[in-house]
C-alpha cells in the first residue's frame, strides 16, 4: 500500500528553503519586518530564544529575535543562527564611512527621494559627496548646487516643498546681519530648512592642519577671497587647482570643522525624516 505524507500542501505552495547564516560579528543584514539595516554587534541566548543586536549607520542599536527567514543578506532572505562556537559573538566596531556612520558593504543605492539638499556651489557639493556620499546614496538623497543664494526664495517656491518632499539648503557665511541671513529669513515653510556655516567659503570648513597650513589667511575686503588665499599661501593663482589640493586632503569627517559637520547632518536628518 502506498504511504502518503500527512502534509498535503502542493509542492509549489511550500516555501523554498533558505540558507542559514552564522550571525558573526560585523555581518551586515536587514531585518525583514522593520527594514532596519545594521551590523551584528552580538547574539545572545534568552528565555524566549536567541536574539541578535544590530547597529545601524547612526550607531543606533536594536535587538531582534533570530526567527527563521527573518533577515535579508545582500538581497537574499536568510535565517540567522548563532555562531558555530555557540558563544555570544563579541562586540565589534563595524567599519565606518567617511562621515563616521556604520558602513553597509554591498548596499545598493536607494531610489532617489523627492526631497533634496541644495548647496551653494560645486565645491560645496564635492565636499559633501566626499564625506557623506555613501550615506546619501543609501538614504536616496540627491544633492544639487545653486549658483549663489540670491534666487533662493524663487527656487524654493518653484520646488514646492512638502511633507513628502522636504528641501534642505546649506548656505555659506550664514551669520547675523549678512546678506545670506536676510535671504534665508524669507523662507517660511516648515518643509524647507535653511542652515549654514560661518565661513566666507566652504574652503575654510576644512581644518587648516589637514591642508598642511597653520591657518586660513585673512583676505582684505573687496578682494576675491579664493584668489587672495592663493596669494597669501604662495600657491599658484589657479583656484580650481587649489580646490583639488584642498579636497584631496579631506579623508573623513575628522578633516572638517564642527560648524559644517553639524549642519550637514542636520539637513540629512531633516530630509529623511
Amino acid at each position: 500500500m502506498r504511504q502518503y505524507s500527512a502534509d498535503l500542501t502542493p509542492p509549489w505552495k511550500k516555501p523554498k528553503p533558505v540558507p542559514e547564516v552564522a550571525a558573526d560579528a560585523g555581518l551586515v543584514v536587514e531585518e525583514l519586518s522593520t527594514g532596519f539595516c545594521g551590523a551584528v554587534i552580538r547574539c545572545e541566548k534568552t528565555a524566549q530564544g536567541p536574539t541578535v543586536t544590530l547597529e545601524d549607520r547612526f550607531g543606533k542599536h536594536r535587538v531582534f529575535p533570530m526567527e527563521p527567514r527573518g533577515f535579508l543578506l545582500e538581497g537574499r532572505t536568510v535565517t540567522l543562527v548563532r555562531p558555530a562556537t555557540g558563544a555570544a559573538a563579541p562586540p565589534v566596531r563595524p567599519s565606518r564611512t567617511a562621515s563616521g556612520s556604520v558602513a553597509v558593504p554591498g548596499a545598493r543605492a536607494r531610489v532617489a527621494r523627492a526631497g533634496r539638499i541644495y548647496v551653494e556651489g560645486r565645491h560645496d557639493a564635492e565636499l559633501v559627496e566626499r564625506v557623506w556620499g555613501d550615506d546619501l546614496r543609501i538614504e536616496g538623497v540627491v544633492v544639487e548646487y545653486l549658483e549663489g543664494i540670491d534666487d533662493l526664495p524663487a527656487i524654493v517656491a518653484e520646488f514646492r516643498p512638502g511633507p513628502d518632499a522636504r528641501l534642505g539648503v546649506l548656505v555659506d557665511h550664514l551669520v547675523p546681519g549678512s546678506k545670506e541671513s536676510r535671504i534665508a529669513a524669507e523662507i517660511s515653510t516648515s518643509d524647507a530648512l535653511v542652515v549654514g556655516h560661518p565661513y566666507i567659503d566652504v574652503w575654510e570648513a576644512v581644518k587648516p592642519s589637514s591642508v598642511g597650513i597653520a591657518a586660513w589667511p585673512r583676505v582684505p575686503r573687496g578682494q576675491d577671497w579664493k584668489t587672495g588665499v592663493c596669494r597669501a599661501l604662495g600657491w599658484p593663482e589657479n583656484t580650481g587647482a587649489a580646490w583639488q589640493r584642498i579636497l584631496g586632503s579631506v579623508r573623513s569627517y575628522r578633516d572638517l570643522e564642527p560648524e559644517l559637520l553639524g549642519r550637514v547632518e542636520e539637513l540629512i536628518d531633516f530630509v529623511t525624516e
